[in-house]
């Protein structure tokens, strides 16, 4: 299983997109600052996740909304008082 994630910082509100195949592992390591591009900005917290049996689904599913600003605008509009919490 391969999931695509959105990972939004406690520390400033930014958001994060990534994909994995060990949802807990890879939040584990964000938190721990192993992870490059997010080590200066956590802890993290998991706002959302999708699942995924292909992983070049997962990865194109993730790819979609980190190039597509209008995917990410309506993942964020239908996690509107997620995001807001």
């Amino acid at each position: 299983m391969h999931c695509v994630y959105l990972l939004k910082s406690i520390k400033n509100h930014d958001l994060y997109i990534g994909c994995t195949s060990n949802i807990k592992q890879r939040l584990a390591m964000h938190n721990q600052n192993k992870a490059y591009h997010t080590k200066k900005y956590g802890p993290w917290k998991l706002i959302y996740c999708e699942c995924f049996i292909s992983k070049k689904d997962a990865y194109q599913r993730e790819k979609s909304l980190k190039l597509h600003a209008q995917g990410l605008r309506r993942l964020k509009e239908r996690l509107r008082n997620t995001l807001m919490a």
